[in-house]
């Protein structure tokens, strides 16, 4: 059955690189929901976002489109249709129906997870758990792309456990190359499935940008060279640049979410534009949980992606607690988002 799928789309041609990639925000569970995703957008408008990972099988068994609608903030505008939808699972088949059935959602390209090391993915032998099949990986890629025309990416750590990170990552890469992947995503620290949490993942192993700069190199001096997108631990702009000095783009997890003004600013280095202004994002935000609201969602799922965003200034703990405390009010509304955001901006102009 695999044999079906993956003989359906043989070529390997690969579709040219999203310049959107240059800098992107990773998948994080929990965190990168649609309400987030719209926050980030007005942020970095250019940017490359990523969904929270989706399990195949939920697309196919589940609440399709509670988990795939809601992406994007305007059809008409190509810059906010650079969002990827991740996927996670282990079967060709069911990855190739999941991505047949999201299609119609115009993602702009599909990812596959081979590096979180949380014990439920390894339980359903995905994740890092696939790096120590590079072999399965591939087909995974090869039924992925038969299902769309959009590129098909991977995410992966430097290796797992006791795996060597030298001949055994190029092993791993070169086997995905073959498959035909239009994309690597590489986490620059090996996972320990065995002795550490997903939490300890994020933080222990110790990074090793070197490794993907030479992958990276390696891969620019011969026949097979990918675009390579590097993430973990960049949290200046000074590690962004020297990056995108080395490879073709760079992700940010945490620290995007955490410092949401500072995303802002990276986005406008990296993409050569104005950043945006802090009075425009909140009143779209202001007039979007109003929308989202009439639709039955309730403001601290919006307003809890936006606690950083005032990371540093004078009044960041009464921002924090007004839209962390007073969200949670069923009546609260988009102008809670307004007057706090007038309240920060008052406390700023007195400290001046």
């Amino acid at each position: 059955m695999t044999q079906d799928i993956t003989s359906s789309h043989p070529d390997k041609t690969r579709l040219p690189f999203a310049p959107a990639h240059r800098l992107s925000v990773a998948p994080m569970m929990d965190w990168t929901d649609r309400h987030c995703r719209y926050f980030h957008r007005l942020l970095a408008p250019k940017a490359a976002l990523y969904t929270e990972m989706v399990t195949a099988d939920a697309i196919r068994f589940g609440a399709r489109d509670r988990l795939l609608n809601g992406h994007h903030m305007d059809q008409d505008k190509p810059d906010d249709n650079a969002i990827i939808l991740q996927l996670g699972g282990a079967d060709p088949v069911a990855l190739a129906e999941a991505i047949a059935m999201a299609e119609s959602y115009d993602y702009a390209e599909y990812n596959l997870n081979v590096g979180c090391p949380s014990d439920r993915v390894q339980s359903g032998r995905f994740g890092a758990a696939l790096m120590a099949d590079p072999v399965l990986v591939g087909e995974l890629v090869s039924a992925m792309r038969s299902a769309t025309r959009r590129p098909v990416s991977v995410k992966c750590r430097l290796g797992i456990d006791d795996m060597d990170t030298e001949q055994t990552l190029d092993r791993f890469i070169d086997t995905i190359i073959e498959s035909g992947v239009d994309h690597m995503i590489i986490h620059a620290r090996k996972a320990w499935l065995n002795g550490l949490s997903p939490k300890e993942n994020r933080d222990i192993p110790p990074l090793d940008y070197d490794r993907v700069y030479g992958l990276k190199s390696r891969l620019a001096a011969g026949a097979d060279d990918i675009p390579i997108s590097i993430n973990g631990g960049f949290s200046d702009w000074h590690h962004i640049r020297m990056g995108l000095d080395h490879v073709d783009g760079v992700m940010i997890g945490r620290a995007a979410y955490q410092q949401p003004a500072k995303l802002a600013v990276w986005a406008a280095q990296v993409f050569d534009h104005e950043p945006v202004d802090g009075d425009t994002v909140m009143a779209a935000m202001a007039d979007y949980a109003d929308a989202e609201i009439a639709n039955g969602a309730r403001l601290i799922s919006i307003t809890r992606h936006m606690l950083g965003f005032a990371n540093g200034r004078k009044g960041a703990k009464r921002w924090r607690r007004t839209l962390s405390e007073d969200a949670r009010d069923p009546a609260s509304r988009g102008d809670l988002i307004r007057m706090a955001w007038d309240s920060l901006n008052q406390e700023h102009e007195e400290a001046a």
